[in-house]
């Protein structure tokens, strides 16, 4: 599954995620149609604290068809912590991670390895 774009929608919504959960993060899966990010999945068991977000994988439902990640790191960094590069190995190929201020540029998109990758944002 080739992802090449985000919706509108579905960016604004991780940016206000992360807004109201800071000070603590968060994180969801994603889910794409036709290329397009246009689906959060928040899944069961997930574990959040101020410097850190877990999903347990096992709570994933069998058979779920996942883009990737998305979560907030809401001391504004922008780029993956050896843990977040773990989960992306884990999970899809498009993560996400949104940062204080939670503004319309405060993201981006990553790719299983941790390279930046560029996402279109598009109106479905």
């Amino acid at each position: 599954m080739f992802v090449r774009a985000i919706d509108r929608e579905v960016l604004d919504l991780l940016l206000e995620m992360g807004r109201s959960s800071s000070p603590d993060e968060f994180i969801v899966m994603l889910g794409s149609e036709k290329g397009v990010i246009t689906t959060v999945y928040p899944i069961a068991g997930t574990t959040v604290t101020s410097d850190s977000a877990t999903i347990f994988m096992d709570m994933v439902p069998l058979g779920m068809q996942i883009a990737g990640t998305a979560h907030s790191h809401p001391n504004g960094a922008l780029w993956p912590s050896d843990a977040d590069l773990q989960t992306f190995a884990e999970t899809g190929q498009c993560h996400i991670i949104v940062g204080d201020p939670f503004e319309a540029d405060s993201w981006r998109c990553f790719d299983r390895e941790g390279r930046e990758k560029s996402l279109e944002v598009v109106s479905a």
